[in-house]
């Protein structure tokens, strides 16, 4: 059975996304990614045992977070590295909100082990919730409530 046979989460986007991203090694294989790392080598590096690693990186392009590419270098077979795709990049934030609440909460270091900066200037940047002008908002006064895509429109 799926969580997205619950009628409570049927409409659930954050249950929608845990059927993709509620896996630990998607997560990781993500993270590396994000990173910069492609290739299959280079994602076995984390500790995945190799058929999990397999089957999650089949899932992720499934999903439409990777894609396959075949590469070859001189003189070796053709293989397949995997990319980000648009989807994919978009999970950047999510991760961010791990890393926030990790350093908060789970900090194994003195000073933190991942940080997010600006791409161009290098200064650190961190996520925030921002109101429709962009200004931003306490978390404290942060609420979730229902959308009007919670249930499925009356046609």
């Amino acid at each position: 059975m799926s969580i997205l046979d619950l009628p409570l989460n049927r409409y659930c986007p954050i249950a929608h996304s845990l059927e993709v991203l509620g896996l630990k090694w998607n997560l990781l294989i993500l993270r590396e990614a994000l990173y910069g790392r492609t290739r299959y080598a280079e994602f076995k590096e984390i500790g995945v045992p190799t058929d999990i690693l397999i089957a999650r990186l089949a899932s992720l392009v499934e999903a439409g977070l990777m894609e396959r590419r075949p590469y070859r270098e001189p003189g070796k077979r053709t293989r397949d590295e995997y990319l980000l795709t648009a989807a994919g990049r978009d999970v950047l934030p999510i991760l961010a909100a791990f890393t926030a609440w990790g350093n908060e909460h789970e900090r194994v270091s003195s000073e933190p082990a991942v940080l997010f900066v600006d791409e161009a200037t290098e200064a650190p940047v961190t996520l925030a919730f921002v109101d429709a002008s962009g200004a931003p908002v306490d978390p404290e006064r942060v609420r979730m409530v229902y959308g009007p895509g919670a249930t499925p429109s009356e046609d």
